[in-house]
């Protein structure tokens, strides 16, 4: 199995979530080595929360999980991206399509793109 040089993230390495369809990115999260085992051995993709200091899987608690189509690593090693199904329609926690839904012109102002799949409100009990 290739190894994966999680040692020079200290333990995290950033992970990129892009729809296998669309190409759109989605989100961008980090792995350690057990989450990255957890999305291997279930085919669904498993973080480690920095802010929560925990493993938790994408979709968990909203539904919203996202099937393992393919998986790359670059070339150092350092980096994954997954290429999957997002269900649900939202990879976003704040409920909508992608987690980079702010357009940002040159001046630094940012544009809301595309709306909200979902209530986070509703799904979460919190926004």
């Amino acid at each position: 199995m290739i190894a994966l040089s999680f040692s020079k993230g200290n333990g995290l390495l950033p992970a990129i979530v892009q729809d296998h369809r669309t190409g759109k990115v989605l989100m961008l999260a980090y792995i350690n080595e057990a989450s990255w085992k957890k999305s291997l051995e279930t085919g669904e993709t498993h973080f480690w929360s920095r802010s929560r200091q925990e493993i938790w899987h994408k979709g968990g608690t909203s539904g919203h999980v996202q099937k393992i189509k393919e998986i790359y690593v670059d070339c150092d090693n350092d980096t994954v991206l997954f290429k999957v199904e997002q269900l649900g329609g939202a990879a976003c926690h704040t409920g909508f399509e992608t987690c980079f839904h702010q357009k940002i012109d040159k001046s630094g102002e940012a544009t809301t793109v595309g709306h909200r799949i979902f209530d986070p409100e509703k799904v979460y009990g919190k926004a």
